[in-house]
């Protein structure tokens, strides 16, 4: 048995009505390091083994990034609760059987629609759904398609069917904000959190927010505190979370790269996107975010991503690091074009675009979501949470000229295993 005093450790303060929820909606919105997924994987592994013919699925929009979260933290669950001589772990396929009846946990994304819709379990109730991430989830409409399917059916009077959903919250604009927290439901309970009562975290990772909140108030708003992301003052407004491929693109679309160097207070950021000046479009794909990086780690990921070939435009600024990158393979990188209004004419020329994210480019969401107009200096934005922002606009200065890479190369080198 597990005794109630372990659990307590393990979960800590601030989640009881949270962990007690048994509505037909469970909605956690929080902050970074506010224990969200961590509680909830251990919310998930205690009923599982309360509850004998109780099965989870556990979705995101992407069902490659299971493994190194939601399948990790349900593991580390069942390290810290005691357990896991008691669960089979399966990598393919992705799955956790609970060893002494048969249960099971199910991992699923929303980039196979029909096997997520057709998700069954050989014994019992398919009752828990954990939706991870839920910020990733495109559109209410690509919710409900889930909700109508699982969990399905009746269940008996001791089991009860929840969804429970946890995300970052990035934008006010998002589904989530309408379906779940301007107008709570009744057969809902929507939660805010954040990292204050978390009481694992030590000096050094307080010390983080501490100066995020001095440095950066308005990303602490929302990493920091759990609020909602704002759109007044946002230099983007016209974007949004969409998974896609690069297969699906026409050959007016190319690809562009950026580069923006940093070391140990500001990170290095690389970012990769589609675009289409027919269909006034950006579709960001990938992208790096790293501190400490010598320009021999940085030339390194470039050629890891595949990307060594290809026309990359980096930080005029930083001459030295440019020609290292050249040396160490990176031959066709290029400075950034600066001039007296080359800030400012970029963000009016990107502004005319829409601009698609890849739910995996978390960094760029962040950016896009916290990139705001200084209200000190008119016609300026602050110089905060732009570091992916200014590689976006290196990057878009090729988008008015030749030699740009075609998109078919990159759909090729889709089946090559590039991650994309």
């Amino acid at each position: 048995m597990i005794s109630k005093i372990r659990i307590s450790n393990a979960v800590g303060g601030g989640y009881d009505d949270f962990w007690n929820s048994k509505k037909r909606y469970r909605v956690l919105k929080g902050g970074k390091g506010s224990k969200k997924s961590t509680t909830t994987a251990l919310n998930l592994i205690y009923r599982l083994m309360k509850y004998p013919e109780s099965n989870i699925l556990v979705v995101r929009a992407v069902m490659n990034t299971h493994r190194d979260s939601t399948f990790a933290q349900l593991k580390w669950a069942q390290e810290t609760l005691g357990v896991a001589h008691l669960f089979k772990n399966n990598i393919s396929p992705l799955e956790m059987i609970y060893l002494p009846t048969g249960q099971k946990i199910l991992f699923r994304g929303f980039d196979d629609v029909l096997k997520l819709a057709s998700t069954t379990v050989e014994k019992g109730y398919l009752c828990w759904v954990w939706i991870e991430e839920a910020f990733e989830i495109e559109s209410e409409a690509d919710f409900e398609k889930l909700d109508l399917s699982v969990p399905r059916g009746n269940v008996p009077d001791h089991l009860f069917k929840q969804t429970t959903l946890t995300f970052n919250p990035w934008s006010e604009k998002h589904w989530l904000k309408g379906r779940f927290f301007d107008k709570t439901p009744s057969d809902t309970d929507a939660f805010t959190t954040n990292y204050l009562i978390n009481e694992f975290l030590d000096e050094t990772d307080r010390a983080v927010f501490e100066r995020m909140k001095r440095e950066h108030p308005r990303r602490y708003a929302v990493a920091g505190l759990g609020e909602w992301g704002i759109t007044e003052g946002l230099v983007y407004e016209n974007w949004e979370v969409k998974d896609f491929g690069l297969d699906e693109f026409t050959e007016d679309f190319k690809c562009y790269f950026g580069l923006d160097y940093g070391y140990t207070s500001d990170p290095t950021a690389f970012i990769a996107f589609a675009a289409s000046r027919e269909k006034k479009e950006i579709w960001i794909f990938d992208e790096h975010y790293g501190k400490r990086m010598l320009n021999s780690d940085i030339a390194k990921m470039i050629a890891e991503k595949g990307y060594a070939k290809e026309r990359i435009r980096a930080d005029a600024a930083e001459p030295k690091s440019n020609e290292d990158l050249r040396r160490l393979g990176i031959r066709r990188l290029l400075p950034s074009v600066k001039g007296p209004d080359s800030l400012i004419n970029g963000i009016i020329n990107i502004s005319e675009y829409r601009i698609f994210v890849k739910p995996s480019c978390k960094n760029t969401i962040a950016e896009l979501s916290s990139y705001c107009w200084d209200k000190r200096e008119q016609n300026r934005p602050e110089d905060k949470n732009n570091h992916l922002m200014d590689a976006m606009r290196y990057a878009f200065y090729d988008l008015a000229h030749s030699g740009s890479t075609e998109i078919a190369s990159y759909a090729n080198n889709l089946s090559k295993g590039f991650r994309i």
